[in-house]
């Protein structure tokens, strides 16, 4: 028996996948965004709760004695300085103030050697009141931000440009920093002593 001839069929087109076929990757990849943002819409949003010591920018539980979060090198620019801590606060507050030191900042201050041994002397004075905080040995600085966005009752002292800038986009939290010799706080309307 000889072999039936095929004939080649006219003008018929090779089968192409569709490119809105849900085999292919790319359509796949979109398929699954949109099936999260659906679920996204269908979650409830939180929304932080506004803080109530808080009117408008202003933090009406700031006041006389002030409590003062200290930073690291704070310290060790106030030593430089030849300055007095607690003295200079209430010389630009005009008020008393309470220098307070958190654990991470104290545990920063013991891990520095030797260099800095009259700075943690001077954080261990009894007029510093120590702060015990919840963090595993963190960061200082993510420390003191933390202590900040949780209790809105502290000023911050610190001459890092870094953490003053994190501190500033906290509403209501003001920042004591060095310059010409002498303390200045930042978005504290009440500080007569602060140089403008």
């Amino acid at each position: 028996m000889g072999k039936a001839k095929k004939t080649r069929k006219f003008a018929v087109a090779k089968k192409i996948i569709s490119p809105k076929d849900a085999r292919i990757k790319s359509n796949q990849k979109a398929q699954e965004a949109k099936q999260k943002e659906q679920s996204k819409k269908e979650k409830p949003r939180q929304v932080e709760q506004a803080i109530s010591a808080l009117f408008f920018q202003y933090n009406t539980q700031l006041g006389p004695p002030y409590h003062i979060l200290v930073d690291t090198n704070f310290i060790n620019f106030s030593i430089r300085n030849k300055m007095d801590i607690v003295r200079s606060m209430m010389d630009c507050l005009l008020a008393k103030c309470i220098p307070c030191i958190t654990d991470c900042v104290m545990g920063e201050l013991e891990k520095l050697g030797a260099k800095y041994k009259v700075a943690l002397r001077m954080a261990q004075d009894p007029r510093f009141e120590r702060i015990p905080c919840g963090c595993k040995g963190c960061y200082a600085d993510d420390c003191l931000v933390n202590m900040v966005t949780q209790w809105r009752c502290f000023i911050v002292a610190t001459c890092d440009k870094e953490l003053r800038g994190r501190i500033r986009k906290i509403p209501g939290v003001p920042c004591m920093y060095i310059s010409n010799h002498r303390y200045t706080v930042e978005r504290m309307p009440e500080a007569f002593g602060a140089p403008r």
